[in-house]
């Protein structure tokens, strides 16, 4: 399928590693112009910044002359196991808003005036599985994703009449360091003797959630993203469109 993308600017949030590493390679090998924004200088064509400062979520978005595209693909936990949720402090819950809810918010501020001087386009956001089914495996992570799914509907309508459609991109099991982390969390509070290896947590896990059995792989995300930046998806818009192995079913 040629989803003629050729020569369009993308601009990746998350791209130094993962899901929007895969994301933002899948762009280039689109044809795309990508420009890559992260906390750490992973790549040349990464600019180093942090997604909760709106001031350097703006800078950023000066540097482009026009967009196309614009993905925000970041996700942070809080680093303990949240059930049942006491186990947290209220503290806990700050910063993992401000980089995954707000942190998007900050992107689509900057960026909605320069999709609209472009004439149209797309903004797509990650999410996760686990904002749509209350996962209590780390509370603040699942509320912050479910709070974005909406706020994606609601920049879907704003945005709607200016040609430019915003979507959600919900992933499940995929081998990235923030299942990792959420494994390591949770082996705290396993009795050291009952401790499993990341594999074997992982093998048991997706035995339990996923319905195909299976890891999701980060270039399955890259292609869904670039697919929904394409005319073939010009019709696609609010959507939640979930990448899970068959976690998350709506009936």
């Amino acid at each position: 399928m040629n989803l003629n993308l050729e020569g369009q600017s993308v601009a990746v949030f998350g791209a130094a590693r993962g899901i929007g590493r895969a994301i933002a390679d899948g762009f280039v090998a689109e044809g795309c112009a990508v420009r890559g924004f992260d906390r750490e200088k992973a790549a040349e064509f990464v600019t180093v910044g942090d997604v909760a400062s709106y001031e350097s979520v703006k800078s950023f978005a000066g540097e482009f002359e026009r967009v196309d595209h614009v993905v925000f693909c970041v996700g942070i936990g809080s680093g303990k196991f949240g059930f049942p949720f006491w186990n947290l402090e209220p503290g806990d819950w700050a910063r993992v808003l401000e980089v995954n809810l707000i942190g998007a918010v900050n992107v689509a501020h900057a960026f909605a005036p320069k999709l609209i001087e472009s004439g149209g386009g797309s903004m797509l956001f990650l999410v996760s599985v686990a904002g749509q089914m209350g996962s209590q495996t780390d509370p603040p992570y699942s509320a912050s994703k479910a709070a974005l799914i909406n706020f994606t509907q609601c920049a879907a309508k704003d945005l709607g009449p200016y040609n430019v459609r915003v979507n959600a991109l919900a992933p499940g099991m995929v081998k990235t360091e923030l299942n990792q982390s959420i494994w390591a969390a949770g082996q705290k509070k396993v009795p050291e003797d009952k401790r499993q290896s990341f594999d074997d947590w992982a093998a048991e896990k997706i035995k339990k959630v996923s319905h195909l059995g299976r890891w999701q792989m980060p270039d399955e995300y890259a292609a869904m993203a670039t697919f929904l930046a394409s005319d073939h998806a010009k019709n696609i818009t609010g959507q939640t469109i979930n990448i899970d192995g068959g976690t998350v079913m709506h009936s």
